[in-house]
């Protein structure tokens, strides 16, 4: 594996770098955490600026406005934004996520109305999945759309720890269209705009203090006959896509994110006690293991990347390791620092949102399964559900459970 950049790509390097250290002083000055309304709009400028240049969908088709490049070159900008300490874009999830899946699966009226205002940030974007009674059982969602005479649909149901749903304009939002059939094929994907009718967002206070998730609420919401992202009844493939792209950005992200051995390293070397105690030594060894075993993977998934290819179920493993390794780091930290770091806003932070990380982009349970079955070739976990429409599946339930 040549780890190298290529002519073309150090050349690539030095234009992101240049442009970086020509507007530094353009970019909003933020903490961790900020999320209020003089913030967001800062931070939608900045995209806005990002995009202009050509780093917003660096990977996107150059007919949506990317710029039809690989994955490294993405690599290349997000390890100059971070050289830099520079913040990136406000809609990590709308352009790492959504806007690939409508790429994939949308409409080219779709794609001309939607993909330009999310690349500049004029339009934020959520992703409307889980559900209270469904979230590593993503298929069992209950919320529920009606098709009406006219073509247009009806939408009820909840949504839940949906971030930025607070200021987006839309949502992707995967909704059971049909319950008569087994409940992967009766889903829908579906553009919901956030300030419709019948909308309500409320947010959801953390442990840490700050609102970063949301529940929505759709009460008898219309949508136009356009909505429908991909066929009515595959929302799960449409669905699946979407999931990959967070997954893969997860299991790649451990070093954009900032969990990184040396920072942890250098934090811990604060401490004369810290640095000179032996297990803390062997702690941060195991955790620096985990990174640098994921940095590698994450190449491996790269170059699958770069040839065209999609990563495989094993980059679940990427996405479990990520959170495990970045959680081990903090609860070290905090061990070894006292529990004065845990008012730190750096490492209290991490210790007190990490948790919450396990789920996202499915559970490690869930995960595990995945690659035990599809990547182990381990018998599956035996199931109710298959072949079974929804709507009988709690009546199945309620008979074997009485057996």
């Amino acid at each position: 594996m040549d780890l190298n950049d290529t002519p073309e790509q150090a050349q690539y390097r030095a234009h992101v770098r240049e442009w970086l250290e020509q507007h530094v002083a353009e970019a909003p000055k933020i903490t961790r955490d900020d999320i209020s309304p003089e913030v967001i709009a800062a931070r939608r400028e900045w995209q806005g600026k990002l995009a202009e240049a050509g780093f917003v969908g660096i990977t996107w088709p150059k007919e949506y406005g990317g710029q039809g490049l690989g994955p490294l070159e993405q690599v290349v900008f997000t390890q100059e934004l971070s050289r830099a300490k520079l913040p990136g874009i406000l809609d990590v999830i709308g352009i790492g996520m959504l806007g690939p899946t409508i790429i994939a699966h949308g409409t080219e009226e779709q794609k001309q109305r939607y993909l330009g205002p999310m690349l500049h940030g004029d339009e934020v974007w959520c992703q409307l999945f889980s559900e209270p009674a469904a979230g590593s059982d993503l298929a069992g969602i209950q919320s529920r759309a009606k098709l009406q005479d006219d073509g247009t649909w009806r939408v009820s149901g909840q949504k839940v720890w949906t971030t930025n749903a607070q200021f987006a304009s839309f949502g992707l939002m995967m909704v059971r269209t049909d319950p008569d059939v087994p409940k992967h094929k009766g889903l829908t994907m579906f553009v919901a705009p956030m300030d419709a009718d019948g909308v309500t967002v409320r947010p959801l206070r953390q442990i840490s203090g700050e609102a970063h998730f949301n529940e929505v609420f759709f009460d008898d919401v219309a949508l136009d006959e356009a909505a429908p992202v991909g066929a009515v009844g595959n929302g799960w493939g449409v669905g699946l896509t979407t999931l990959m792209y967070e997954r893969v950005a997860i299991g790649l992200g451990s070093e954009g994110f900032g969990w990184r051995a040396d920072r942890f390293a250098a934090a811990l070397a604060s401490d004369e006690g810290a640095a000179a105690n032996p297990e803390t030594r062997r702690r941060l060894g195991e955790v620096a293991a985990d990174l640098l075993s994921l940095r590698f993977t994450g190449y491996r998934q790269l170059s699958l990347l770069q040839r065209g290819q999609i990563p495989g179920p094993e980059g679940a493993l990427g996405k479990i390791t990520t959170i495990k390794a970045a959680i081990e780091a903090a609860d070290l930290l905090v061990d070894a620092l006292g529990p004065d770091a845990l008012a730190d806003d750096e490492w209290g932070g991490m210790v007190s949102e990490l948790p919450g990380l396990k789920s996202a982009g499915g559970t490690e349970e869930i995960l595990r399964n995945m690659v035990g079955e599809r990547v182990l070739g381990l018998p599956p976990e035996p199931r109710l559900d298959k072949g079974i429409p929804f709507s009988e599946l709690r009546a199945k339930e309620k008979e074997v459970a009485a057996r």
